[in-house]
């Protein structure tokens, strides 16, 4: 929070993956730092057998299927870690769990990301992006599959719960093929409330045509630096935003879907 108040931010969503475990850790310090905050998560999720994230704003992270659900994934993702440095020793990496573990703290998820900076700890690689880039990304050697939550359940257990849900960098890492037009409208139908389109995986034609869907389906448009600390290159706080219009759409549908559900639905956090 000390970083986007710098970065000159007043309103910031955590969508930390598939917990909300630094909700109440987060509004402490926005409340400090007179930031508005908007709690959220990044939900591991599959469509047609490729990886989807899903971001969920303002659920009821109490709903017991929803619980459920992110048990299960969360359970896969930090089982993951194992098979990953099983098959980056077998091709001659130095790195063991305990060294990942290290580096990721309390960190409630422990995945990819954790094992990237390990591997730049130990000076394998030189950033997280080249980690992924010659290691961890499909395709590559020490790349393992893991269960993710079906992407059109996790759309109806998020507004289940109260929150709404947003395609996270829809276009970007080579998903236009999966979500297409038809697609994302299919989505919209079940629930869906919006799209990221300001993301720095998306170049400018992209975004425009990513608005247009927006428009024509009445979805919310959001922005996202998609910050995951330093590890993470090119994506600086502050470097996409949501238009302040867009946000309150957002806010309006999560007050909707929260009267809907019944749900005690957590607060925005205003400064």
């Amino acid at each position: 929070m000390t970083a986007a108040a710098r970065a000159g931010l007043d309103v910031v969503a955590l969508t930390d993956h598939d917990t909300a475990e630094g909700w109440t850790e987060a509004a402490t310090a926005a409340r400090g730092l007179g930031i508005t905050l908007v709690p959220g998560m990044e939900i591991s999720t599959e469509y047609e057998g490729r990886a989807v994230h899903l971001l969920a704003y303002l659920p009821d992270p109490g709903y017991p299927p929803l619980v459920e659900a992110l048990t299960r994934v969360l359970a896969a993702r930090n089982a993951r870690v194992p098979a990953i440095v099983e098959r980056l020793v077998a091709h001659g990496v130095e790195i063991t769990v305990e060294d990942v573990i290290a580096g990721a703290g309390d960190a409630a998820a422990v995945g990819r990301p954790h094992v990237a900076d390990a591997m730049v700890a130990k000076g394998i690689v030189e950033h997280r992006d080249q980690a992924f880039a010659q290691w961890l990304s499909p395709g590559r050697p020490g790349h393992v599959m893991r269960y993710s939550a079906d992407l059109r359940e996790m759309i109806g257990l998020v507004e289940a719960a109260g929150g709404v849900s947003v395609l996270a960098h829809v276009w970007g890492r080579h998903l236009p093929a999966t979500l297409d037009v038809p697609v994302i409208a299919e989505l919209a139908d079940l629930g869906l409330g919006g799209l990221e389109v300001d993301h720095q995986d998306h170049d400018a034609d992209a975004r425009a045509r990513l608005r247009e869907v927006a428009v024509d389906l009445d979805l919310v448009i959001t922005g996202s630096s998609d910050h995951h600390g330093l590890g993470k290159t090119d994506h600086d706080l502050g470097c996409n935003l949501t238009d302040p219009h867009q946000y309150d759409r957002l806010l309006d549908r999560a007050a909707a879907a929260a009267a809907r559900s019944g749900r005690t639905t957590p607060a925005v956090e205003n400064a």
